[in-house]
């Protein structure tokens, strides 16, 4: 049975809508799988949130100096920070798969109980938002660091996932990267630093503008300490894959 007439313009219009709609959206998923599968493979020379500063920097009074971050793989890094920056960013990343589920319920049931609010964020969730997305907070950005993370977990293995996320986190004003971060703050490379070293850095990342790993607050030597301590019970778990 033919449609009314008028049932039948309205699903033209319709369709008018949906065909451009839907092209984008497959568009879009298929141009950023390609983007975060081609970094599976080739290093990022740069990362979104550098160059957000950099623009911010040419219309603003203070000058954005791109930092230097020279790469080193997985092998050239100490073990001991791989181990420090799982124990305080992440302990459970061997076992989820981008969103850990049990530190979002605690972190949900402390706002809720205290009126605390703090970070639940995994690797791969703070990978994708340092390499793919601006630093600006929103609702959008959110939306998308939780995508990215998505294809992240789909398209990199666990090594990639540390190994990219300490070349590319900010340590600090003007320091990018584990690399950098070792030659500023201990004067060594990388694969040369000691495990308390290696606590310290791993314990200023979430405030690295404001903490300081070579001048510790207390707050600061109370996360050292626990690190350390943590550090003992964390696999590496990339034999493995």
């Amino acid at each position: 049975m033919a449609l009314p007439k008028k049932k039948r313009r309205k699903k033209g219009r319709l369709k008018k809508v949906l065909m451009p709609a839907l092209t984008v959206v497959i568009a879009f998923c298929l141009l950023t799988s390609l983007q975060v599968l081609t970094l599976r493979f080739l290093n990022p020379p740069a990362t979104v949130s550098m160059a957000w500063n950099w623009l911010k920097g040419q219309f603003g009074s203070k000058p954005y100096t791109w930092p230097k971050y020279p790469w080193r793989s997985l092998e050239d890094i100490s073990p001991h920070l791989i181990k420090a920056v799982l124990a305080g960013e992440d302990q459970r990343f061997f076992s989820h798969h981008g969103f850990d589920l049990i530190e979002m319920d605690r972190a949900l049931r402390d706002a809720l109980t205290s009126g605390k609010t703090r970070g639940a964020s995994t690797l791969t969730m703070q990978t994708a938002r340092s390499v793919f997305l601006w630093p600006e907070r929103s609702f959008i950005r959110k939306s998308m660091e939780a995508y990215y993370t998505i294809l992240i977990e789909l398209l990199w293995n666990k090594r990639r996932i540390v190994e990219v996320y300490l070349n590319t986190v900010d340590w600090g004003r003007g320091v990018v990267g584990v690399e950098a971060a070792a030659r500023r703050y201990f004067r060594k490379s990388s694969n040369q630093l000691k495990p308390s070293e290696a606590a310290a850095l791993a314990a200023i990342l979430p405030s690295p503008h404001r903490w300081s790993p070579t001048n510790p607050d207390p707050v600061v030597r109370g996360r050292v300490e626990r690190i350390l301590k943590d550090m003992e019970h964390i696999p590496l778990g990339f034999e493995r894959e």
